[in-house]
């Protein structure tokens, strides 16, 4: 069952909403729902084993620290 719902939204928003929708052949009421379902539903992290939610997070990572610089850099010592 669907029901309406009014929203306040940016009038710039409301735009480039409408234009990404167009150019990804969707109506916005799609993309909003969605959007709100995707939200709404269970995190990957609540989907983890007891065991690995313990060690989430426990390394500490320098605020610079670059993954795809670092992939990069073990791939080609791994690889040549």
């Amino acid at each position: 069952m669907t029901t309406k719902l009014t929203l306040t939204v940016e009038k710039s928003v409301i735009e480039r909403a409408k234009l990404y929708a167009r150019n990804t052949g969707r109506s916005l009421s799609e993309i909003i729902e969605n959007y709100l379902d995707s939200i709404t539903q269970e995190t990957k992290s609540e989907k983890l084993s007891p065991k690995l939610k313990k060690i989430v997070g426990a390394v500490k990572l320098p605020d610079n620290f670059d993954e795809e610089t670092e992939l990069r850099s073990y791939l080609e010592k791994k690889h040549l």
